[in-house]
C-alpha cells in the first residue's frame, strides 16, 4: 500500500530489457513509483503493479512524445540501446531532448559509457567526440539533467533476478546483483533528491 506521504513519480525508461534496467524497475517499483518500460517486445515482461509497457523508440522526437507523455522524468540508458556505437548514441541523445523539450519534460538521466570523458585512449577518440558532443547537447538544452557512467553489466539478468537480491542462489551471481541493485538504488536517489543536477557522475559501489 502507497503511503500517502510518499511522492510517487512516473518514470519512463529506455533500455529497460538489460541488467541495470532491470534493476532500475525493481528498485523503483519497491519505491512505488509508476514505471513505463520502453520495449520492442510489450509481452518480454510480465505484469506487475506499477510497471506498463510501450513500444517506442529513439529514431525520432514524434516517437518520443508519445513514449514519454505524462511522466515525471526520462531514465535512458544509451550503452544498452546502441552498444558501441557512439554515433548512434549521439542522434538518440539528439532526438531525446527534441522530443523532451516538445513535451515540455525537464529532469533526464543519461547513463552510457561515459567514463571516457574522464580518461580516454587514443583508440577511443571518436568515442570522446561524440560523448562531448553529448555532454554540448545537454549544456545547450534547457533540461535537468544527469550523466552517467554506465556500470558494468551482466547479460540475461532479469527483473526477477533483483526482486530478492538476498536470496539468490544461482552461484557467480551475488557481485553483481548487488553492485546492480547499489546502482539502481544510488539513481533512484538522483531522481528524488534533485542531486548532481548538470553533472557527469560516476558511482562507486
Amino acid at each position: 500500500m502507497k503511503n500517502a506521504e510518499t511522492p510517487v513519480m512516473k518514470l519512463v525508461l529506455y533500455g529497460a530489457a538489460s541488467s541495470l534496467g532491470s534493476a532500475l524497475m525493481a528498485e523503483l517499483l519497491r519505491r512505488q513509483h509508476e514505471v513505463i518500460a520502453i520495449l520492442d517486445d510489450l509481452n518480454a515482461l510480465a505484469s506487475r503493479p506499477g510497471l506498463h509497457t510501450k513500444t517506442g523508440g529513439l529514431h525520432d522526437a514524434e516517437q518520443v512524445k508519445q513514449s514519454v507523455a505524462g511522466c515525471t522524468a526520462v531514465i535512458c540508458l544509451l550503452d544498452a540501446l546502441a552498444p558501441d556505437d557512439s554515433q548512434v548514441q549521439l542522434d538518440m541523445t539528439r532526438v531525446l531532448i527534441d522530443g523532451l523539450h516538445r513535451m515540455n519534460i525537464r529532469r533526464l538521466l543519461l547513463i552510457g559509457d561515459f567514463a571516457v570523458l574522464d580518461s580516454a585512449s587514443d583508440q577511443q577518440a571518436e568515442q570522446l567526440r561524440a560523448a562531448e558532443q553529448i555532454v554540448d547537447l545537454l549544456q545547450r538544452s534547457q533540461l535537468r539533467w544527469t550523466l552517467v557512467n554506465a556500470p558494468k553489466g551482466v547479460a540475461g539478468l532479469t527483473i526477477e533476478h533483483f526482486r530478492q537480491v538476498d536470496h539468490s542462489l544461482e552461484p557467480g551471481l551475488a557481485e553483481p546483483l548487488n553492485r546492480l541493485s547499489r546502482v539502481a538504488a544510488g539513481l533512484a536517489d538522483e531522481l528524488m533528491l534533485n542531486l548532481h543536477i548538470g553533472e557527469h557522475v560516476n558511482f562507486v559501489v
